[in-house]
């Protein structure tokens, strides 16, 4: 019997289709939830079930329809982000923001997803001022190396998309709360981090020799969202330069560095390896948009009210505990 071999194990090819056939009963790529109610704050979540004729999967591009707003993507381990920026149509409220642009087109770059293998490519965002019964449109170009596939075809005037060869992926707007609530910032109740925080205050104010770690909180994360952000600022009043190597949480799998940069309306997110210099008499703030932490394979989604502690490991400070307060989905 023909076996697959990765990460040390191996599975029996007949237990792997087994357990991968809902994603070989549509051999396009499509949402895993096909619906979504108006008004309504989601994270679609794209089925990428296979690659380009046999060769992997290296960049998958999703562009955005009017009408899905104030976009999020979730990152990957091993992809690249790019979120390209753009005006929208109408102007929509953003709790109480009137908002005018926002993402358009999202990018995850320079993966390798084998053709033997599935994922998906998560995106959290707001359906708004969209009708009952529309279907929104997600045009897909999904890259293998120089082949490229285009999952853009879209049936006119509502009509079955099934005959197409490459049809969009879909998303179709249902009336109320029928499928979904808006989700941003809500307390799931049931979800706390119990015993978290006992070795310090959440927000609280940490010194480790010249440093001064402040101002320390994470944002609010919807049900199933593996991934969040951590924020804090770090002072150095000394006169010797010092460097934050890595972070650990016993709440998630893995906490990267990561450090956002937009140029011609492109948002690119990239780890910081390296980590981060905190030079002489310097402050280095990690906030949305800019620096800050990726918590990865979180275990439980942080719930608004709860804390998350952190480990900060330094060049030169050493090892310092701090508890960060989980603030809503927005950071207020």
């Amino acid at each position: 019997m023909k076996t697959i071999k990765t990460f040390g194990k191996t599975f029996p090819l007949a237990a792997l289709l087994s357990a991968t056939a809902f994603a070989g009963a549509e051999a396009h790529v499509s949402f895993l939830d096909k619906e979504a109610s108006q008004e309504s704050t989601i994270l679609a979540t794209l089925q990428v079930p296979h690659g380009c004729d046999g060769k992997a999967t290296t960049e998958v591009r999703v562009k955005l329809p009017e009408g899905f707003v104030f976009a999020k993507p979730q990152p990957k381990a091993g992809w690249e982000l790019e979120v390209i920026k753009g005006d929208y149509q109408k102007t929509y409220d953003n709790h109480g923001d009137k908002v005018k642009t926002g993402a358009v087109e999202i990018r995850w770059k320079n993966g390798n997803l084998s053709d033997d293998f599935y994922d998906t490519f998560v995106i959290q965002g707001k359906v708004s001022g969209v009708e009952a019964g529309t279907s929104l449109a997600f045009p897909v170009t999904q890259m293998c190396g120089d082949a490229v596939t285009a999952w853009d075809q879209v049936a006119k005037d509502g009509g079955d998309p099934h005959g197409m060869k490459s049809p969009a992926p879909l998303l179709k707007v249902v009336a109320g709360d029928s499928h979904g609530h808006d989700m941003a910032g809500m307390d799931m109740a049931g979800m706390g981090m119990t015993g978290m925080g006992a070795a310090a205050t959440a927000g609280e104010t940490v010194k480790a020799g010249d440093l001064e770690i402040s101002g320390g909180f994470a944002k609010a994360m919807l049900p199933g969202q593996p991934v969040g952000g951590g924020f804090f600022t770090v002072k150095n009043s000394g006169q010797t330069d010092d460097r934050l190597l890595s972070v650990t949480s016993p709440v998630s799998g893995e906490v990267q560095i990561h450090a956002m940069e937009t140029k011609d309306n492109v948002m690119r997110m990239r780890q910081l390896k390296d980590g981060v210099a905190i030079a002489a008499g310097e402050t280095v703030k990690l906030e949305p948009g800019n620096l800050h932490l990726m918590f990865q394979k979180v275990k439980t989604p942080f719930k608004q009210g709860d804390t998350v502690p952190v480990t900060l490991i330094f060049e030169k400070a050493g090892k310092v505990d701090l508890v960060l307060q989980v603030l809503s989905a927005q950071g207020k």
